[in-house]
């Protein structure tokens, strides 16, 4: 079984999640993710039997129907997507339209799925009225039907009758955490949620999001934080406070896409942080001693 990925979205973690794993501690409770999105964390976590029990939440409430109707009824969403997939034959771009505007309208899972599976560069974009408004790649037709069907039955057989699945600010899912939970947040990067992007990430203050993260250190609770990075000399995001006290690490993402446009040997280098906590409960010096490859990480 090869690690399934069942929703494209631009910016998930799938690529780097088995470097993102390598700092978990050796036992927890539930893994949690507050900013779900493709929940890659999560579904790496259950592939390679790190964790057992799971919460996803995210305030896009369609993203989370369509993660519940994955997981505890994947047979339905299979059947729709393959219907919505074989219907675009012939008339792609003028489809994808109309299953974007059913989409508006009803909010249905199977259509967001065909429209992330379809959509340019699967980056999910709504307009100030919370329309889905992002334009089809017209150059491919989007998942295959039977690639779609293996990851979505894959993603239910990890992860069905151990997930709780919610849909509200994130503050409520930290508030329920516990000291033997472990967190996994990937908050939109800051200013991607402005301008008719996605909708939730330009609600989200980044001093009510720092007062988080010091109740959770008040409280002992271990979290691992993706949130911002640099190409080059170029970085970006506003820098976390000193006070948080939490370790830096840079993964490396490789190439930056524009860079190599412009013929520049640039590499994009994402920042995770580890909470004190949660440095307590694993050994630093072993991780460095066993992973530590220079071209994927530095310390600070």
């Amino acid at each position: 079984m090869k690690l399934p990925h069942p929703i494209p979205y631009q910016g998930s973690k799938r690529n780097m999640a088995d470097k993102i794993l390598r700092f978990f501690p050796v036992k927890f409770d539930r893994l949690i993710e507050p900013f779900a999105g493709s929940a890659a964390i999560s579904i790496a976590s259950a592939f390679y039997f790190k964790a057992n029990r799971f919460v996803l939440n995210d305030i896009n409430k369609p993203l989370i129907d369509l993660w519940d109707t994955i997981i505890n009824n994947p047979q339905y969403i299979v059947g729709q997507y393959n219907d919505i997939w074989h219907g675009q034959h012939g008339n792609e771009e003028e489809y994808y339209y109309e299953i974007r505007d059913r989409f508006n309208e009803t909010r249905q899972p199977e259509y967001l799925l065909f429209l992330l599976a379809k959509c340019v560069k699967a980056a999910v974009r709504y307009n100030t009225q919370g329309n889905f408004n992002q334009s089809p790649d017209k150059r491919r037709l989007g998942r295959n039907p039977r690639m779609m069907r293996d990851d979505i039955l894959g993603a239910s057989q990890l992860l069905k009758n151990k997930t709780e699945i919610y849909s509200t600010d994130y503050s409520c899912i930290l508030k329920d955490a516990a000291p033997n939970d472990l967190i996994y947040m990937d908050p939109p990067y800051q200013g991607t949620g402005q301008n008719g992007g996605f909708n939730y990430a330009g609600n989200i203050d980044f001093n009510d999001f720092v007062i988080s993260l010091y109740e959770l250190n008040q409280r002992s609770i271990p979290y691992i934080l993706s949130f911002d990075g640099r190409t080059g000399d170029k970085t970006f995001g506003k820098p976390l406070p000193d006070a948080l006290n939490l370790t830096k690490i840079e993964i490396n993402a490789g190439r930056s896409t524009q860079a190599t446009l412009l013929s520049r040997k640039e590499y994009t280098y994402e920042a995770v942080y580890l909470s004190p906590s949660l440095t307590k409960l694993i050994d630093m010096h072993k991780v460095e001693r066993q992973n530590y490859q220079p071209e994927l990480f530095a310390y600070e």
